[in-house]
């Protein structure tokens, strides 16, 4: 359970048809025989990726810790080390820009992950949680503490950022003009 063991696809993923050939001795019966090769689609890529740098992460954690002793606590610690590797300016309540979702000049404030990334690396690391043998009930990553804390994020970066999350009614495409016939004259 603590540990990934994951084949590399690089192969696969240069054949677009997810399928090898291969040579048959002449005297066969058959002269050429398709083995389909399993394809990881991007979702499962990223998840993969994601299992190793938390595993790395409690590697490196002081002192190394395995993932049976994983509390929800060391994954809002992995959260907030995120943080310093993230690309959307949050502002502070101290900024002239705090509210405005297009700030018209450069300011101090911090670069934080955006709240869909968390929420979306969280999911991935539950389902891959499961699939490595993890119990639902004992899955840190779906502790209260990390769902209050995606919450807050949430919310504050909502209000650092002068917009809701709230959920965006669709735009209905509008009709092109119809265009006049060619045998119309």
């Amino acid at each position: 359970m603590d540990t990934l063991v994951a084949a590399d696809s690089s192969n696969s993923e240069n054949n677009s048809s997810g399928t090898t050939s291969m040579m048959i001795s002449p005297n066969s019966s058959m002269a050429m025989s398709s083995v389909s090769t399993p394809t990881s689609s991007r979702y499962e890529n990223q998840k993969r990726r994601d299992w190793n740098t938390f595993g790395q992460y409690l590697k490196n954690h002081r002192p190394p810790l395995s993932l049976s002793r994983c509390s929800g606590a060391h994954v809002l610690e992995f959260l907030r080390y995120l943080d310093q590797f993230g690309k959307t300016k949050i502002h502070n309540q101290f900024c002239p820009f705090f509210g405005h979702p297009n700030p018209p000049a450069p300011c101090p404030c911090p670069l934080r992950q955006a709240w869909g990334s968390l929420d979306a690396l969280i999911g991935r690391l539950r389902a891959a949680f499961e699939e490595h043998g993890g119990k639902p009930e004992a899955n840190p990553f779906g502790a209260r503490a990390v769902r209050l804390y995606l919450r807050e994020v949430r919310e504050l970066q909502a209000k650092a950022r002068g917009i809701s999350y709230e959920k965006k009614k669709r735009k209905r495409p509008q009709a092109s003009p119809a265009l006049p016939s060619q045998n119309a004259i």
